[in-house]
């Protein structure tokens, strides 16, 4: 477990040490935790970090930062969700859930049901990509190939489940090809794997891989944003090619709190999420990692993008035919 703690200088330790007036006292009277399902060091993690100060500004108390790995988020969101609902221990919650509950159903954990969604964060697409010293221009070009050879192209991605895994998944399905998925260890070795002829073309999350292209060692090919990216404008969204809109991926995360924490709870970390967002530092920091900012309207807002987006990840799923195994 990693844990670090951003503290205000304006705070007095004497604040956090008050007791027997804590429980007349207005939220936050104590620090807010934040689960983060993954390793430190990763985009996720990191952007989370960057937060962490100008959240605990404008919440009025420090926030600590837990990292909990394991079963792919899972085990931070069955820890999250039998902690007190009192806004003091919150899951940095992400479609990731959706997809692995989705995958597993027997799993004992309810992304939907045990969790109130507070505001989304940040969304980040995947970028289809190739050697840039390759033969393939652009999408049509990899599924010529593919038909060309059936069986004999292979996509690479960072597991079983992953973004990378059901973009490439999806575009096989869609184009009816035989292509073969190679999970490798992890999103890291997506680029020396293309490099190393291992692999034909991948879905790599847009933080990993627009750095590769600017740095002129892969080659996009498409985005699974909506609309393209502001860092790679001619490059076409994989919907242009397509015409499916279920080629609209995008991996998002946000604050999740447990189920029945108090609504006026749950207004003020909203409120104090928009205002952190609003910093154009942050901003700036999430967009250099390849993602976009995401504020979510309202929690309510949230909640029905949750629900969507539950609603599209089952399709997709159902679609690829991706199982956990």
């Amino acid at each position: 477990m990693d844990r670090r703690i951003f503290c205000l200088s304006g705070i007095s330790a004497a604040a956090f040490a008050t007791t027997g007036v804590r429980a007349a006292e207005p939220y936050p009277n104590k620090p807010v935790r934040i689960i983060v399902p993954y390793a430190a060091g990763g985009g996720p993690d990191i952007q989370v970090r960057q937060c962490g100060p100008k959240l605990g500004e404008a919440l009025g108390q420090a926030i600590v930062i837990e990292n909990k790995v394991g079963a792919a988020g899972v085990l931070a969101a069955q820890y999250v969700s039998q902690a007190p609902a009192d806004g003091y221990t919150l899951l940095m919650g992400s479609n990731t859930h959706l997809i692995q509950k989705i995958m597993q159903p027997e799993l004992k954990f309810d992304p939907l049901g045990e969790f109130i969604a507070v505001s989304n964060l940040a969304a980040s697409p995947t970028v289809m990509v190739v050697r840039a010293d390759g033969p393939y221009k652009k999408v049509e070009d990899v599924i010529a190939a593919a038909r060309a050879n059936p069986g004999k192209l292979n996509y690479g991605s960072g597991g079983i489940g992953t973004s990378a895994h059901l973009a490439g998944a999806t575009l096989v399905q869609l184009a009816g090809l035989k292509a073969t998925h190679i999970p490798l260890k992890g999103s890291v070795e997506i680029t020396a794997s293309l490099l190393r002829g291992d692999t034909d073309f991948a879905f790599p999350v847009a933080g990993t891989g627009v750095p590769q292209v600017k740095g002129g060692r892969l080659r996009a090919l498409a985005v699974t944003s909506a609309t393209r990216l502001k860092e790679l404008p001619d490059v076409p969204t994989l919907n242009e090619v397509m015409r499916n809109e279920l080629t609209v991926q995008e991996s998002w995360f946000g604050f999740w709190a447990p189920a029945k924490t108090p609504a006026d709870v749950v207004a003020k970390i909203h409120a104090a999420t928009i205002k952190t967002l609003a910093d154009p530092g942050i901003r700036a920091a999430f967009e250099a990692s390849g993602s976009s900012p995401a504020i979510s309207a309202s929690p309510q807002a949230f909640a029905t993008f949750v629900q969507s987006e539950n609603r599209k990840w089952a399709d997709i799923v159902k679609l690829t035919g991706v199982t956990a195994s």
